[in-house]
C-alpha cells in the first residue's frame, strides 16, 4: 500500500480513536453520576432498574474500550508497516473492506473461515 493511502487510513483510524475515546470517556462519567445521585431511599424497583442501567453502561463501556484497542492496534500495524496485509495469509486486505473496516486484521476469505472454525455461521439469523 502506498504512503498516501496509509496516510488517509490513519486519518479515518485517529478521527475513529478521538470519537470512542470521548465515548469511553462520557460513558465512565455517566456510570459515576447514576452512582452519586443515590438518595438512599430505593425500592426493589428502582434498585433493579439502576443494575440494568448500570450493567448496559459497563457494557457499553467494554465494547467501546475494545474498539479503541482495535485502532490502537491497526495504527501500530501502519507503523509497522504491516496495515492492509492479512494476519492469518499475509495476502493484502481488499481496500474496499478496509475502507468499511479499517480495523480489519484479516482479508475476507480468512475471516470467513475463522467464523466458520468457531460456528458463528452457523447460527440461525432473524
Amino acid at each position: 500500500m502506498d504512503a498516501e493511502k496509509l496516510e488517509h487510513f490513519r486519518r479515518i483510524l485517529t478521527e475513529q480513536l478521538r470519537q470512542h475515546t470521548a465515548q469511553v470517556r462520557d460513558s465512565q462519567a455517566a456510570t459515576l453520576a447514576m452512582n452519586a445521585t443515590d438518595d438512599g431511599v430505593k425500592d426493589t424497583v428502582d434498585m433493579s432498574l439502576a443494575d440494568v442501567n448500570q450493567e448496559i453502561e459497563l457494557r457499553n463501556g467494554e465494547r467501546e474500550s475494545q474498539l479503541v484497542a482495535d485502532i490502537d492496534q491497526a495504527l501500530m500495524r501502519i507503523d509497522e508497516g504491516s496495515y492492509g496485509l492479512c494476519a492469518r495469509c499475509g495476502q493484502p486486505i481488499d481496500e474496499r473492506r478496509l475502507e468499511a473496516m479499517p480495523t480489519a486484521r484479516y482479508d475476507a476469505a480468512c475471516q470467513t473461515a475463522i467464523e466458520a472454525s468457531r460456528g458463528e455461521g452457523d447460527r440461525p439469523t432473524l
